[in-house]
């Protein structure tokens, strides 16, 4: 049995559609990654799956309970992290802990060893307050929260936004220790980069399910030639590069443009149509999850 069951799920806020009947499944125990920009529709599936809203039409399931009928059943199982910080402000780590703990009735020691190794990087500061906690510290009292009932299913919105690069680091760490426990994990990002970390990703773009695989799978999708290309007059490299011969496409990407091809591409004929521009410098490139997102978002 799958841990979640998404089945043509589909959300609006009057005109706005958040999500568009996407469908797909999280296997049991997998670290499953939605990966999209801001107003893909993230947030909301996450509020649907932990029974804060419901759905306009479509269906879903948590260890085989519906999301609508069994919202009781739900929320003992999941551990639900949302996007902004919600715990309580004026309240110390220890006493946000504790409140949680005894939300779900159960006592901090019987899940310790569940936490300890992210509550044990937070306790030296369990009397301060959560409100004057650093990013990637109330990032830890949170994960710590929502893990306190030992959940099955842990639903993370964007973690990590927001967060210094070595804590962000630490937390994919510590998703990972967790899913060794058995832990199934549905976390969304907004970062590419951390798309690696997943076994499994779905890439999603204005509430629709753009593609699902591994990173790896995702990555073989592209099956272009790719190369990247700089030179002084960058917007103007872009103009002249999309009019080029054998050029797909071509989009900013960092300190160079990315250049998509077909086969009729040629490096040397592509130099010398771009001769006027001084400081070119053209290098073929391995894709990436975004150029594959971006080739997805275009069709």
């Amino acid at each position: 049995m799958n841990a979640i069951t998404i089945d043509n799920l589909s959300k609006s806020y009057g005109k706005v559609k958040a999500l568009d009947g996407i469908s797909f499944e999280v296997h049991r125990g997998e670290l499953f990654g939605l990966i999209g920009p801001d107003g893909a529709g993230k947030s909301t599936l996450f509020r649907l799956l932990a029974t804060l809203l419901n759905a306009d039409s479509g269906n879903a399931l948590i260890d085989g309970y519906d999301i609508v009928k069994h919202y009781r059943e739900i929320r003992s199982r999941i551990g639900y992290m949302p996007g902004r910080f919600s715990l309580y402000h004026d309240l110390s780590v220890e006493e946000n802990l504790n409140f949680f703990a005894a939300l779900f009735g159960v006592k901090v020691e019987e899940s310790y060893d569940l936490i300890a190794p992210i509550y044990s990087q937070i306790e030296p500061f369990r009397k301060r307050r959560a409100g004057k906690l650093s990013g990637g510290m109330k990032q830890k009292l949170a994960l710590s929260c929502a893990l306190i009932h030992r959940p099955s299913v842990l639903l993370l919105d964007e973690p990590t936004t927001g967060v210094d690069a070595v804590s962000r680091s630490e937390f994919w760490d510590m998703l990972r220790g967790l899913k060794e426990r058995g832990i199934t994990i549905l976390v969304s990002t907004p970062y590419m980069d951390e798309a690696s970390r997943c076994d499994r990703i779905a890439l999603c773009n204005e509430g629709r399910i753009l593609g699902i695989d591994t990173p790896e799978g995702i990555v073989r999708g592209f099956d272009a030639p790719l190369y990247g290309i700089r030179a002084k007059r960058m917007f103007k490299l872009l103009e002249a590069a999309r009019s080029a011969e054998g050029v797909v496409d071509c989009y900013p990407f960092g300190e160079y443009h990315h250049l998509v091809t077909d086969n009729s591409f040629s490096e040397e004929r592509f130099a010398e149509q771009m001769h006027t521009f001084e400081g070119l410098c053209i290098e073929r490139l391995e894709p990436t999850i975004e150029d594959m997102f971006i080739k997805l978002m275009k069709r």
